[in-house]
Formats: C-alpha cells, sequence, structure tokens
C-alpha cells in the first residue's frame, strides 16, 4: 500500500543541504516491511523532517510462514537462519528500491534498515545479553547503489544497553517543549513507551542553574503480539488478526485471568527494560488459561485490558499526555481501553501532530541514520542503560564505495525535532 503524502515547504534560515533518507522497519509483528522516506535538514539545532510518503509491503506469504515457524520459542537451524538472513534481506532491498523510485522521485542519499527481530537475549533479571536482527543490508545496498546504515541496536547492547527501545530519541526530539509531561506510546507487537520529564526545574543557586532531568524509555509489555497470536489460534488461522477490535468487542474481561497475567514478573522490574517474543507468546498465554477455556471474545477482551492496565501502569503518575503509533491504534476496542485507564490523560495518535502512525517507527529510523551519517550518537544518555551514548549501526557502502562523511562534516547536535506540514 502506497501513500505518499503532499509537497511540504521548507523552513526558512536552512544552513545545510538536505538529507534524503529512506527508513526501513519490520516489527515484532513480522508481517511486512514497512518503509518511510524524508528529507532531513539541520537549521541551527533544528531538525527539519520533510516527510515525503510510506509504503508497507507484506512478507511473502512463504516468508512470513517460514519467519514465524524459526521464532522463539521453536528449535531451527542455521541453514534457516542463513536462508530468511537473505530472504528478508532481498525482500527489504525490493521495498528500499520501490521507495526510493515511487516516494523519493528516484534520488535518495541513505538507508536506513531495521531488518527484522528474530531474538532479544533478555534473560530474567534485567540485563540484555544480545540481539539480533536478520535481513543482510548488502542486498540493499546492491540493490540501491545508496549506503545502508544497518544493526543500530546492537552497539547500544555493546554498551551496555538494552538495544530497545531506540526510539527515543526521536521522540525527545520531536516533543520537546510540549506542556506538562509527555509520553510517546507504540503498540506494535510490544508496548514500547518513552517518558519525556516536565519543564526542567530551575534550582536556586547563583547564579540560577536548570537541573538535568533524564528520559525514560522501555518496553511495558504486550500490545498486538498477544492478540494476534490468539486471534490466529481461536479461529485456526482463518483470520491473522482482530480487526477493528470486533471480536474483543464481543466479549467481557476476566479479572482472575486478568490477575494472572499481572502477576508476571516482567511488569515490575524498574526501567530501562525491554522484552519481545521470547516471553510473551501463544505458549506463554495458554499456560495461564487455567481448566476452563475462555470464549474467543472474553480472551481479547481480557488481552486488551492487559494491555491497557500495564502501558497505563507504567505512565499514569507522570503522564499529562500519551501520543500514540503503531498497528495497536487502529483498534478502537484497545485505544477506549487505554483512555478508560488513563482519566483526565490525553490520548491521541501521532497523526495529530503530522507524523503519520503507521510510518513512525521508520521516520524514527531515517533519523537514527542521520544521525549516524554525520557521526551523531543516536541513543539519549541513560534512556537505556547504556554506559555511554553510542553512534549506532553498521555502514555498507554504497556504489562507488560512497560512504557517510561522519564528524569531518562537523555537523552539531540537534535540540529539537521539527514535522513540517503539508502546505
Amino acid at each position: 500500500m502506497v501513500d505518499p503524502l503532499p509537497e511540504k515547504q521548507s523552513s526558512p534560515g536552512d544552513t545545510s543541504t538536505a538529507l534524503r533518507v529512506v527508513g526501513l522497519m519490520s516489527g515484532t509483528s513480522h508481517d511486512a516491511v514497512d518503509a518511510a522516506a524524508c528529507e532531513l535538514r539541520l537549521a541551527d539545532d533544528t531538525l527539519t523532517l520533510t516527510p515525503l510518503g510510506h509504503l508497507s509491503v507484506p512478507y511473502p506469504p512463504s516468508l512470513r510462514s517460514e519467519l514465524v515457524a524459526a521464532l522463539p520459542p521453536a528449535r531451527t537451524t542455521l541453514e534457516t537462519v542463513c536462508r530468511l538472513d537473505t530472504e528478508i534481506g532481498q525482500a527489504f532491498a525490493d521495498v528500499a528500491a520501490r521507495s526510493v523510485a515511487e516516494l523519493c522521485g528516484g534520488r535518495a542519499d541513505l538507508v536506513v534498515s531495521h531488518g527484522q527481530t528474530v531474538f532479544h537475549w533478555a534473560p530474567d533479571g534485567g540485563g540484555v545479553l544480545g540481539t539480533l536482527q536478520i535481513g543482510e543490508a548488502a542486498w540493499i545496498a546492491e540493490a540501491t547503489g545508496l549506503p545502508v546504515v544497518s544493526g543500530l541496536r546492537t552497539r547500544d547492547v555493546a554498551a551496555g544497553g538494552q538495544g530497545a527501545p531506540l526510539v527515543g530519541l526521536f521522540d525527545a526530539l520531536w516533543l520537546a517543549g510540549r506542556p506538562g509531561s509527555p509520553v510517546a506510546l507504540n503498540l506494535g507487537g510490544i508496548a514500547n513507551v518513552t517518558v519525556l520529564p516536565s519543564t526542567p526545574p530551575v534550582v536556586e543557586r547563583v547564579p540560577p542553574v536548570v537541573e538535568p532531568v533524564q528520559t525514560h524509555t522501555f518496553d511495558t509489555g504486550p500490545a498486538c503480539a498477544l492478540l494476534d497470536a490468539t486471534t490466529r489460534h481461536v479461529t485456526n488461522g482463518r483470520l491473522t488478526f482482530d480487526a477493528d477490535g470486533g471480536l474483543a468487542a464481543r466479549g467481557q474481561v476476566l479479572p482472575d485471568l486478568l490477575a494472572r497475567l499481572l502477576d508476571e514478573p516482567y511488569y515490575a522490574r524498574p526501567a530501562p527494560k525491554s522484552t519481545g517474543k521470547e516471553l510473551f507468546h501463544l505458549d506463554y498465554l495458554l499456560a495461564r488459561l487455567g481448566p476452563t477455556p475462555p470464549t474467543p471474545e472474553d480472551l481479547l477482551t481480557t488481552l486488551v485490558a492487559l494491555t491497557a492496565r500495564t502501558v497505563a501502569d507504567a505512565v499514569r503518575h507522570t503522564a499529562t499526555e500519551v501520543v500514540t503509533s503503531g498497528g495497536g491504534t487502529r483498534n478502537p476496542v484497545l485505544m477506549a481501553a487505554l483512555r478508560a485507564e488513563l482519566p483526565g490523560v490525553t490520548v491521541r495518535t501521532s497523526d495529530e501532530l503530522g507524523v503519520p502512525s503507521q510510518a513512525k517507527e521508520a521516520l524514527a529510523f531515517a533519523v537514527l541514520g542521520w544521525h549516524t551519517w554525520y557521526g551523531l550518537p543516536g541513543v539519549l544518555p541513560g534512556a537505556t542503560g547504556a554506559r555511554r551514548p553510542s553512534v549506532l549501526g553498521s555502514v555498507t557502502p554504497g556504489a562507488g564505495g560512497r560512504f557517510p562523511p561522519g564528524r569531518a562534516a562537523a555537523v552539531g547536535q540537534p535540540g529539537r525535532l521539527e514535522v513540517l506540514r503539508p502546505a
């Protein structure tokens, strides 16, 4: 599905050449490759993002089936991993080439590929020991002729961080200056939040100083991961997700089951923290259902309540505004449950602030790639638990050895992100 956006106008006073970037993303729902194209230009301390459009291309059914069959808790082989790495890389390459042609008018400077997460090694206890995203970037560079930034999560893990979520920098720059304490929420397979502090307090010293405060990013727990897996299970594969929350809208919350699900130790762990389908998968859920299976409708309604409660518990004491994105925003039952859990808090979609909810993660990775292009850290201090903010990713050179300039370009760290609106 292609969704080109209207032409935008650049801000006056631009002081650097615009970089045209394609961001590629496939999340924990592992159903499609999402691409978003944009132009990024730094003026003073403001990074201006001009969206050029986005598209979403489903994985071929056979590839998706093989990918799902290889994911935890299933066993797999190195042959399968090699084949998936190649075929997913080729799928990303096709989407990248199409994005350059259809969204960028045939001209782009950089591709940033998140790849497909297949394992996030986060044992009980909090620390992340490793993370694996596949989809070989060389296929993308070969198909487009452009340099490719990939493997962004592993550098943060190597520095002692969680490696996820990585959208915190985008969120902090984008929502900087909004009143109160805004929270960015992504409802993908796993729900994650970026919790921004309110206006920093001024400490009474001579001269007065602004006390630094920290932005936190972390996974709150399952969102669409359990909902989608359960929908496939209760419909015997006839449905892959609960469209518009149609099944959940007909059920009721089962308090005893919800209490058992909320007893998961992950929810009580302090941030920063991250999780994935290594923990929250169908067998995990089935083991907690008890002797009397619930109706499909009641089960899905209870899972909606689980996501809404765990998100709300993570932010209810700080949030004055929650800006949502991701596939879960298309589930009106989930959105209603979230609003009910957060009375007095404005819950809106990122679309209302100029960022298409289905393209936000791909745009965020484009922004991270811009930082890597100029040799700038892509992680906020302390946000992921890393010892230091790192320049993220590995670079696969483009045609003729084209490579990012890095710090030689002497570009400064942005202080805010402005997303341009339609003219």
